[in-house]
């Protein structure tokens, strides 16, 4: 079993979870004495307290066979779950539980966590006897998610529980990840009580500020200022140390004082530390070692912490300025996170939130975590994001995709350059840098990336205050001419359409029937409020972009005052322009300074709106493979060469065959007589390759329509001169016929997982660059190929045959599925995948395999 980690649990209590030891010995008999006889006996039957002490001696002896883990909480243990395999592929499973964590989900979690313990060690089936009258228990284990059978036998009822993960199990784990992490964090972005340790009476010092924000922003619970120096701060009676049972502690001290505070803390009670001062991870080794030990402090507690070297905690809805920001915040329905303080203060002067969040180090509390919260949060509409980093990419995608269904993502994640640390030499790895793997989840998970804080801005307001657009089309309308052909632009260049508009849809001025509307510079707010009105009631129209340039017609006041007014009525996306003005007018019309803006915001949210509408794509059964003979490839190379290496062609060739992708006949040769002796056997025209140059046509590597066996014995000796010591021989191909070249790659990242990738092949996929990727399990292969800017030569180009994109489809879900099968292999390129009318054959393949150390199972809930 894995090492040590924490967990969540239902109520929002930390865990933690571990192998057994046998110096348990002693605390697992003193958690037997706390548990009451009822207990002792459901778990033990009739051998009660006496027969659950040979329990304990049993698996903490020398000669126990099973497979364990405890539970910790607050420095003790409070749990032991085990089983043990028997004949036949299955094991016995108990679990014994502290009479004070019962109905805290502990129970469930290490069930699951044993499920996929056994799973991974070929258990199929876990079988535990339990008292009928045991019904919590037996409640447990027909809720875990798997698989079920039960047999009643002697007043004790036998259940058979499959180990096999199910849909069934992973839903249920998503579920109980969700409650357990909201629960998590309610008492800390909605306490009833709050405390600033660190108050000072220097209103220009952080604790003063941030104390003063919770007074002025109107907190009705119990404010405690903690300063052992001082009477009072602020009219606030201060307390000496820190109150017992608080919801939240603001930590406005010195970092060097803070592990003194977090510990007073956590012998207090306190839910939830939020640590303002800098001086940790961020400042070098020793600040890291004590942001380490802060978190140590707060997992044992049971604290969730935020930060350290972060802004505070806002939560308009329940008035908490938590903060030292030198403005208070605007009631609004956008759920705020930053990473950056700087970045977090510059945006809730331009946003109205629900509730801003600045992680700083994100020692703990993560955007994952937040996500989890906002999704069920009433006030929040639209959760927005600033990242420097990922904790947890994955979780994320996985988290992303679900609360993207119900409320818009926004993120900008800074760091778009580079290409790693890792040297690549095969064309996916170098284009699939990190970057592109955020992208890649994201776009997977809904949610939508952008390029600029002001772009956010720009998009969150939007989104926060009007519904959905229903499709593409969009009219414009305005005042000025110039902003109005800019914005239509504009809108082609999203690829929103600007339709014509029915005849006699507006009684203006307009001097000109088409879209956009220029109701000129004369208009009046009236007039520009009825054109709006009239638009939005039209079948042709999912949005309407109003463009206006002060001070002409009726001027901005007034203007504004009109399509207030219009939006109350309309119920349709409706967003403005105002040149050189952004604003929310009257708090739920959106309005940009730029035409060019607005267009983009609303594309953003015509594209959101198109995923949401999607269907739920059809579960896909994963090409068979020989997964087992691939991962014994695999190893054995990883044997030979534990740092990891370029599969020689043969071994390229078998490893593709397990997964079923057609490679072209390769035979090796190591000279010109035998290659000519190859090519006569397998039957000219041939292609000769050199083996050893990773770009083999930029060396003079590669020679096509090899005619008679002396143009092949005089390529190889050209070949030999020309490329030197680096040629380590060559392999012999039929000359296939003509065809589309295109790429097929992967990687696989130890943080972010696979990634596929297809793109245009052949001598020009670095100079074109034409590729799209893909996390797997990809589930349209056919419309990631036709995203390609080439996707027009596939399907029949100026009068040539369409070629056959199934089996490429078929390619690429097999490269996934290898992909998510073995994370060793690094590095992937088929290149090219010749397709014809007829099929895809792959003509070329490099992969490279490395050492990889797996991530835990996704279905283990737990920590960071």
């Amino acid at each position: 079993m894995s090492v040590g980690y924490d967990v969540l649990l239902r109520d929002g209590g930390i865990a933690h979870v571990r192998p057994l030891r046998p110096a348990d010995r002693e605390a697992l008999h003193e958690l037997v004495d706390r548990s009451s006889e009822r207990s002792a006996y459901l778990r033990f039957f009739t051998g009660g307290r006496n027969s659950a002490h040979a329990y304990i001696d049993g698996i903490t002896g020398t000669g126990y066979t099973g497979r364990a883990r405890v539970a910790g909480m607050h420095g003790r243990l409070v749990a032991v779950a085990e089983y043990v395999p028997i004949d036949g592929g299955g094991a016995d499973v108990g679990i014994l539980l502290d009479d004070s964590v019962h109905g805290h989900g502990l129970g469930t979690l290490l069930l699951e966590h044993l499920a996929v313990d056994a799973a991974e060690h070929g258990v199929r089936e876990l079988v535990a006897d339990v008292l009928v009258e045991n019904r919590a228990m037996i409640q447990v284990l027909r809720d875990l998610g798997l698989g079920v059978t039960e047999r009643f036998e002697d007043g004790v009822l036998r259940v058979r529980i499959s180990a096999e993960p199910t849909a069934r199990l992973w839903a249920a784990i998503e579920a109980r990840d969700h409650e357990a992490g909201r629960a998590s964090l309610a008492r800390v972005l909605t306490p009833r009580s709050v405390a600033v340790i660190g108050a000072s009476r220097d209103e220009r010092a952080v604790g003063h500020r941030v104390l003063r924000n919770l007074i002025d922003g109107g907190f009705s619970g119990p404010l405690h200022p903690v300063n052992p120096n001082a009477a009072e701060v602020a009219g606030l009676a201060c307390h000496a140390k820190v109150p017992a049972g608080l919801d939240l502690a603001v930590v406005a001290v010195p970092a060097r004082h803070v592990l003194d505070v977090a510990r007073e803390c956590a012998d207090a009670g306190v839910a939830g530390l939020l640590v303002l001062a800098s001086g940790f991870a961020e400042a070098g080794p020793q600040g890291k070692e004590a942001e380490t030990e802060l978190l140590r402090i707060c997992r044992v507690a049971g604290m969730r912490l935020i930060g350290p070297n972060c802004l505070g905690v806002v939560n308009t809805a329940a008035c908490l300025n938590a903060s030292f920001l030198p403005h208070r915040p605007e009631r609004g329905h956008v759920a705020l996170l930053s990473q950056s303080g700087a970045v977090g203060a510059a945006l809730l002067e331009r946003l109205e939130v629900s509730s801003f969040v600045s992680v700083g180090n994100k020692a703990d509390v993560s955007g994952n975590d937040l996500l989890e919260y906002w999704e069920d949060d009433d006030d929040t509409r639209v959760i927005a994001l600033y990242l420097e980093s990922f904790g947890n990419p994955r979780k994320f995608a996985r988290i992303a995709r679900r609360v993207a269904k119900r409320k818009p993502i926004l993120l900008v994640k800074s760091g778009r350059g580079g290409a790693g640390e890792r040297a690549v030499r095969s064309h996916t790895a170098a284009a699939a840098t990190p970057d592109v793997a955020v992208d890649a989840l994201v776009h997977a998970a809904g949610v939508i990336r952008l390029d600029s804080v002001h772009e956010l801005i720009d998009t969150a307001k939007l989104l926060a205050s009007q519904p959905l657009p229903a499709g593409r089309r969009v009219a414009i309308v305005g005042n000025s001419g110039g902003p109005q052909a800019m914005a239509a632009d504009a809108c082609e260049r999203h690829n929103l359409m600007v339709p014509e508009l029915p005849p006699g849809l507006l009684d203006t001025r307009a001097t000109a029937i088409g879209n956009p509307v220029d109701l000129t510079a004369d208009a009046g707010a009236e007039e520009i409020g009825a054109a709006v009105r009239a638009l939005a009631a039209s079948s042709e129209v999912d949005a309407v972009l109003v463009v206006y340039t002060s001070p002409f017609g009726s001027g901005l006041a007034r203007t504004r005052r009109a399509l207030a007014d219009s939006s109350e009525t309309v119920t349709k996306t409706m967003l403005a322009c105002f040149v050189g003005l952004d604003d929310l007018i009257d708090g739920r019309l959106p309005c940009c300074a730029f035409p060019e803006q607005a267009v983009e915001a609303l594309a953003h949210a015509v594209r959101y709106a198109e995923w949401r509408r999607e269907p739920a794509e059809p579960v896909q059964v994963p090409p068979p493979a020989d997964e087992r003979g691939a991962r014994e490839l695999v190893h054995a190379e990883l044997e030979a060469h534990p740092s990891g290496s370029w599969l020689a062609p043969a071994g390229a060739a078998r490893l593709l065959d397990c997964y079923g992708v057609r490679l072209v006949r390769s035979v090796d040769v190591d000279g010109a007589e035998h290659a000519a002796e190859v090519a006569t056997r397998i039957g000219l025209p041939v292609v000769l390759k050199a083996v050893g140059p990773m770009h083999k046509s930029d060396v003079g590597g590669v020679r096509l329509g090899l005619r008679t066996p002396e143009e092949v014995r005089q390529a190889y000796r050209d070949m030999t001169e020309r490329i030197g010591a680096e040629m380590a021989g060559a392999i012999v191909q039929p000359m296939l016929p003509s065809g589309v070249e295109i790429i097929v790659g992967g990687v696989n990242y130890p943080a972010f997982g696979p990634l596929i990738m297809v793109g245009m092949g052949g001598v020009a996929a670095d100079l074109l660059a034409d590729r799209v990727f893909r996390v797997p399990p990809v589930t349209g292969a056919l419309a990631m190929i036709d995203e390609l800017r080439c996707a027009p030569l596939l399907h029949g180009y100026r009068g040539a045959p369409p070629v056959n994109i199934t089996a490429l489809a078929d390619q690429i879900l097999r490269i996934g599925r290898l992909l998510e099968d073995l994370p060793q292999v690094a590095e992937l390129d088929l290149n090219p995948v010749i397709v014809t009318p007829d099929t895809a054959t792959t003509v070329d393949a490099r992969i490279r395999v490395a050492p990889y150390d797996e991530p835990p199972s996704p279905l283990l809930r737990r920590m960071r």
